[in-house]
Formats: C-alpha cells, structure tokens, sequence
C-alpha cells in the first residue's frame, strides 16, 4: 500500500515532485548560506547560558529558519519582490538580534558573534541583489 493511509512513504510520483522542488533552491548561494546560518545558531545556541538561550537563543533560532522559509518561497513565487521585502526586514531583524545577543553576552566568544554578524550581512546583499536584479527586469 505505497502511498496509501497506513503507509506514510510517499509515493514515487510525490518522491518525484519533492525533489523537483528541492533542486529549484538548492542551489542558490542566499539558500545555501541561510541555512549554513540556521545549523550554526541551532548548534551555538546550546552554548547560551539559560537565560540567554530561552529568550535570544530561541528567537535567533527561529527568525534564521523564517529566512530560510522566505527565500524557498520567493524562489517559486511568481510576485518575488513582497516576499524579498518582507526577507530583508526578517535579517534587519536578525542583525539587531545579533548585536543584542552580543552586548548581552550570549555569545561565548567574539568569533561565534563575529561568524553570524558576516554570516547574516553576506545574506542581506544576495537579497539586494536578488531585489535589484528583479527591478531590472
């Protein structure tokens, strides 16, 4: 019963479409480096002291996968531009994050800081140049 109700293994069709869909994002150097930066904050998190890591920790957490998700959307949407606007006020939102997390001390050290502040402005200019190359066309 491949594909059916007691079977939860997609059939080949679905395998199909799905990866499909995952090569259309793939490759794109903003998808890759978003998500290098969403492992990274899952991983560097644990290091938070427990204050830190509830609040901060987990709102790093989250706003790097809504990243992630906008750009997979705005990579099949036909109207690009709405949704790479909303992408770069989610890293404007990140890098504030960031720097808060950083005079607070959440991270244990000025590289961690360091690698996600670079990490996150490199994504915010392929997003400008996603944004100005669709403008021009």
């Amino acid at each position: 019963m491949q594909g059916g109700q007691g079977d939860l293994s997609p059939c080949p069709r679905q395998k199909l479409l799905w990866e499909r869909l995952m090569a259309q994002y793939e490759h794109l150097p903003i998808y890759k480096k978003a998500m290098d930066l969403t492992i990274y904050f899952e991983q560097i998190v644990r290091n938070f002291s427990r204050y830190n890591k509830y609040t901060l920790g987990s709102e790093l957490r989250t706003l790097s996968r809504d990243i992630v998700r906008l750009i997979v959307k705005a990579n099949s949407a036909r109207e690009k531009l709405p949704i790479l606007h909303e992408l770069r006020e989610r890293l404007e939102e990140l890098k504030v994050l960031i720097r808060i997390s950083k005079e607070s001390f959440a991270f244990k050290s000025f590289k961690s800081f360091q690698y996600a502040i670079e990490g996150t402005v490199l994504v915010s200019k392929q997003n400008e140049g996603w944004i100005k190359s669709l403008l021009k066309g």
